[in-house]
């Protein structure tokens, strides 16, 4: 089946190749836990997607809100995979609020200063001792 002849595929197939997930089974597991809806519906993983679709996934704090534009049962390049969708303008919007916001907070944790050395755990080792 050519690219023109394909007018539906399964909506784990297409999150895949559309590369909103690294695999088909990550896909699924979010498709399963309710974090993708078609239309405004929950969605199971065998939903068939057609272009014109409206297709919401939430993708740890972020969401896209994504209007289908084409099908495909390959993942292809990330120029291949942009054009199978179109973001809306308000979910485009609504991310780089969010992500501006998460910019703006403190860091709940410091970041670590990764392993001591041996000079440091030697001079931990003494304080410990005395």
């Amino acid at each position: 089946m050519t690219m023109s002849e394909l007018t539906t595929v399964r909506l784990d197939k297409w999150l895949w190749a559309a590369r909103f997930y690294k695999t088909r089974s990550l896909a699924a597991a979010a498709i399963d836990g309710g974090k993708v809806e078609v239309n405004g519906d929950k969605a199971k993983r065998a939903k068939d997607v057609r272009t014109g679709d409206v297709v919401r996934v939430r993708l740890g704090l972020y969401e896209h809100i994504v209007t289908v534009r084409g099908v495909a049962l390959r993942r292809g390049s990330a120029t291949v995979a942009h054009e199978l969708y179109e973001e809306t303008p308000a979910s485009v919007q609504a991310r780089t609020l969010k992500h501006e916001q998460l910019a703006l907070l403190p860091s709940a944790f410091s970041p670590a200063a990764g392993k001591p050395t041996k000079k440091e755990r030697r001079a931990r080792e003494r304080f410990r001792n005395q």
